[in-house]
């Protein structure tokens, strides 16, 4: 099932599906005025990579495989530790550093829905490695017609 990102206009699929068949490190699904949605596939024992969105909650549900959830408010005290699998659901305040690492032995899938909107409509990448080079390079930076905290400072990776 390919998902066509339609930017601000009304969408309707079935995301289970969707995410379940999902292949793709990220895939962004849809992007609203206001929020976003990604579709994320995590090989065995990789993860999301530590990061921080200073501006941006996240929402992220796990539809196959188990994880491991960490989050902190330094990226060195991440005093907080979970264990998460199937249908489980992890919020992300803005500002939290978050990592999640595929523990189990299947591909991890899960979206996420960011607000405000935090990449690029119809944005798809391969892997972690090329995502990581697209918002280095700012070739992942949310559309024009999003909208934006006045001042947005830049994601933190470790």
């Amino acid at each position: 099932m390919i998902i066509k990102d339609v930017g601000p206009d009304p969408q309707s699929f079935d995301l289970e599906k969707a995410t379940l068949e999902n292949t793709h490190y990220r895939a962004v699904a849809w992007s609203g005025k206001y929020l976003q949605l990604t579709l994320m596939s995590i090989p065995v024992g990789e993860d999301i990579g530590l990061e921080a969105h200073p501006e941006t909650d996240q929402f992220l549900r796990l539809d196959a495989g188990r994880g491991r959830v960490q989050m902190g408010r330094t990226k060195d005290r991440l005093d907080f530790d979970r264990e998460v699998e199937d249908g489980w659901a992890i919020f992300v305040p803005a500002g939290t550093w978050h990592n999640v690492t595929n523990i189990g032995d299947e591909t991890l899938q899960l979206y996420a829905v960011y607000a405000p909107v935090h990449h690029a409509s119809s944005k798809i990448h391969a892997t972690a490695a090329d995502a990581e080079r697209d918002e280095d390079s700012g070739h992942d930076e949310p559309p024009s017609w999003s909208v934006q905290p006045a001042q947005q400072p830049s994601d933190e990776h470790a």
